[in-house]
C-alpha cells in the first residue's frame, strides 16, 4: 500500500478547501488585528511607516509560521496517519480554545473594552522595531499549530500560508485605518469569533473523518 504523502493536497473539494482556509486565515489573522485595532486607537506617535511596517511583519509570521509547523510536521505524519483527524482536531480546538480564555483574561481585567491598555504601553509601541517582532512572533505561534495541523490530515500548506500571511496583512491595514473610528471592543469580539471558527473547523474535520470511516 502506497503512502500518504503529506506534502500532497488532500481530496477536499476546491471550493471547500478555499473556504476553510480563508476561514482560517481570518481567524488566526484575530490577534494581529487586535493588536493593530489597539495601538491604532491608543498611541499618539503612530505613523503611517510604522503601521505599514508592523502590517508587513505580522503577515510575513503568518505566512512562515505554518509552513514551519507543516514541514516540521511532515517529518513524522507517516507515525500518525492512523489519530491525524484527531490531531488535527486537537490542535486547532487548543488554538481556538486559546484565543477565547485570552479574551475572558481581557474582559475581566478591564471590564470596558473600549479602555486603552495602561498597563503595557511599552509592549504594543509599534513605533519600536523589537517591539513589533516580538509581538509578530507572539501573534503567530498559534499558526504554527495550525501548520502541523495540515501535515497531520496530509494537506500542503503553501497556498493556505500565503493566504493566511496575505489576510492578515489586509485586516491589519484594515485596523489601523479605522482603529481610531470602530472602537476596541471589536478586537475583543473579532477573537471571540475567530476562536469559535477554529474549533468548529477542526470539529468538522474530524466529522468527516469518522462519518467517512463509518
Amino acid at each position: 500500500m502506497a503512502k500518504k504523502n503529506p506534502l500532497r493536497y488532500t481530496t477536499f473539494p476546491v471550493g471547500d478547501f478555499m473556504i476553510q482556509t480563508l476561514l482560517i486565515a481570518l481567524s488566526l489573522s484575530m490577534d494581529a488585528f487586535a493588536v493593530s485595532l489597539s495601538a491604532a486607537a491608543c498611541s499618539k506617535n503612530l505613523k503611517p511607516f510604522h503601521m505599514l511596517r508592523a502590517a508587513g511583519a505580522f503577515g510575513l509570521f503568518q505566512f512562515l509560521m505554518p509552513l514551519a509547523g507543516w514541514l516540521l510536521g511532515a517529518s513524522f505524519s507517516a507515525l500518525i496517519c492512523g489519530v491525524d483527524h484527531w490531531i488535527a482536531f486537537a490542535l486547532l480546538a487548543i488554538v481556538g480554545g486559546k484565543m477565547l480564555v485570552e479574551v475572558y483574561e481581557e474582559w475581566r481585567a478591564e471590564p470596558d473594552a473600549n479602555a486603552c491598555p495602561t498597563d503595557d504601553t511599552g509592549r504594543r509601541d509599534l513605533t519600536s522595531k523589537r517591539v513589533v517582532l516580538a509581538l509578530a512572533v507572539a501573534t503567530s505561534i498559534d499558526a504554527l499549530a495550525v501548520g502541523l495541523g495540515f501535515a497531520a490530515i496530509g494537506t500542503n500548506a503553501v497556498l493556505p500560508s500565503i493566504v493566511i500571511g496575505v489576510v492578515t496583512f489586509a485586516t491589519c491595514a484594515l485596523a489601523f485605518a479605522f482603529g481610531k473610528r470602530v472602537g476596541l471592543a471589536l478586537g475583543r469580539y473579532a477573537q471571540i469569533a475567530g476562536g469559535i471558527v477554529l474549533i468548529g473547523i477542526g470539529a468538522k474535520i474530524l466529522l468527516d473523518h469518522l462519518l467517512a470511516g463509518a
